[in-house]
C-alpha cells in the first residue's frame, strides 16, 4: 500500500468487510474471503473507486481479468477508466480461436486462454485477480499478454 492508501479510510472499511475464514481451503490457510465485501455495497464501491483513481490517467486499454474473481472486479474498473475489458479463462471455456499460457501448480500444470486478436501490440494492459498465493496464475497470464505484444 502506499502512503495516501495508509491514510484513506476506505481501505480499513474495504479490510473490515473481507471475512477471514480460517483452515480453508485445507489446515493452516487463512481464507480471505470476498463474498462479504461484495454484500456491503459501500466496501465494494470504495474497492472500486480506489483502483479507479490508481489508474485513471495511466493511459490503460485493456483490463484483464483472471477466472474468476478478475470477472468481478475487472469490468467496473475497465468501465470508470474508459478501457475494454478481456476475459482471462480457463481452459475450453472460450469459443472460437484462443492463445494460452501453461504454469506450474505444486502438483502438475494448468493453462489460461484468451481470446486471438483481444489484445493488440502496445495496448497498456492492467491484470485484475483478487488473490496472489504462489502468483503462479498472474505471471502466466503476463507472460500470455506479453506474447501479443501488450504492456502490462
Amino acid at each position: 500500500m502506499s502512503a495516501s492508501e495508509d491514510d484513506d479510510a476506505r481501505v480499513q472499511g474495504i479490510f473490515d468487510a473481507i471475512r477471514v475464514v480460517p483452515d480453508f481451503p485445507k489446515p493452516g490457510i487463512m481464507f480471505q474471503d470476498i463474498t462479504t465485501l461484495l454484500l456491503d455495497h459501500k466496501a465494494f464501491r470504495d474497492c472500486i473507486d480506489i483502483f479507479v483513481e490508481r489508474y485513471k490517467d495511466k493511459n490503460i486499454s485493456v483490463v484483464a481479468g483472471i477466472e474468476a474473481r478478475g470477472f468481478i472486479f475487472g469490468p467496473p474498473i475497465a468501465l470508470a477508466i474508459g478501457a475494454k475489458f478481456v476475459p482471462i479463462r480457463k481452459p475450453k471455456k472460450l469459443p472460437g480461436e484462443v492463445i494460452s499460457e501453461e504454469y506450474a501448480l505444486e502438483y502438475g500444470t494448468d493453462r489460461i486462454e484468451m481470446h486471438v486478436g483481444a489484445v493488440q501490440p502496445g495496448d497498456r494492459t492492467l491484470v485484475v485477480d483478487d488473490l496472489i498465493a504462489t502468483g503462479g496464475t498472474l505471471s502466466a497470464a503476463m507472460r500470455l499478454l506479453e506474447r501479443v505484444g501488450a504492456e502490462v
